[in-house]
């Protein structure tokens, strides 16, 4: 480990964590990015650098132009196929293993902590592990939409039962979250004697509230992310830099055995 990473910041944060009975890790588009899916709003390389996502990612452009919205998104899928975990996610599955981590809540829908082995995931922005149909909700893989859409002569992939468009089962710019994830996020973050924010500017309303609402309990909040959030001053710990080397990082101080090897993810790393 090197010192910069070695820092007292660092060891505070291993300190809280190991101290806590009740952590909780809330993640945004950062912790991804070192598995090469851009975040949204980074100058020059952010997914809305180019895009009005009023335009191409609204519930509402979906009913008016279907086509074009699976223009953008099926774009979209492809960028993130065969994308990996990295040792970020990695670093919040040991913590879970060794029972220092209580639930990771993420506003990401790119199936990384799944892939990672994410046991307890609240996904308060959906997953774009399915799609279902927009008329009578009937559901498909995400490899059977895609299929779908490679073979729509409108660029519309259609449901099977009754030829309405799908869509992706993520939560559009215009809609309300989905309520029961919501509800399970905001008693995590109210019980949470720490709550790790990792990878957000937290900007995105209703979930960049949730820290207000373990600091309110009594609990302490540490950010880990790169750039300035809203919240800083208010953080027990505040941690700045590369998410896949800060987060293992933070497993190696608290002591944890590495995970299994992953043949994918070692092979990315080669």
């Amino acid at each position: 480990m090197s010192a910069a990473v070695h820092s007292p910041e660092l060891v505070r944060l291993a300190e809280l964590v190991s101290g806590s009975r009740s952590v909780v890790a809330l993640t945004g588009a950062g912790i991804s990015v070192p598995s090469g899916i851009p975040d949204f709003r980074s100058p020059g390389t952010g997914l809305w650098e180019n895009v009005d996502p009023m335009e191409v990612a609204h519930i509402d452009a979906f009913v008016r132009d279907p086509a074009a919205f699976w223009g953008f998104y099926g774009q979209r899928f492809a960028t993130l196929e065969g994308k990996r975990p990295n040792g970020a996610h990695r670093a919040l599955v040991r913590m879970e293993q060794a029972g220092l981590l209580r639930a990771v809540i993420t506003q990401n829908v790119d199936m990384l902590h799944r892939k990672a082995g994410t046991g307890d995931l609240i996904e308060v922005h959906g997953s774009i592990a399915t799609c279902s149909c927009s008329a009578c909700s009937h559901p498909a893989p995400l490899e059977v939409a895609r299929e779908r859409l490679l073979e729509a002569g409108d660029g519309v992939p259609r449901c099977e039962r009754c030829g309405s468009p799908m869509r992706p089962d993520v939560v559009l710019f215009g809609e309300m979250l989905p309520r029961a994830a919501l509800e399970r996020a905001h008693d995590l973050c109210q019980e949470a004697d720490l709550l790790l924010c990792i990878g957000s500017s937290l900007e995105v309303h209703p979930v960049a509230s949730l820290p207000v609402v373990t600091l309110r309990a009594g609990g302490a909040v540490a950010i880990v992310t790169q750039g300035l959030t809203p919240l800083d001053d208010v953080a027990t710990v505040r941690l700045d830099g590369d998410l896949e080397v800060v987060l293992p990082a933070l497993a190696d101080e608290l002591g944890l055995a590495p995970l299994a090897a992953d043949p994918a993810f070692d092979a990315d790393r080669a």
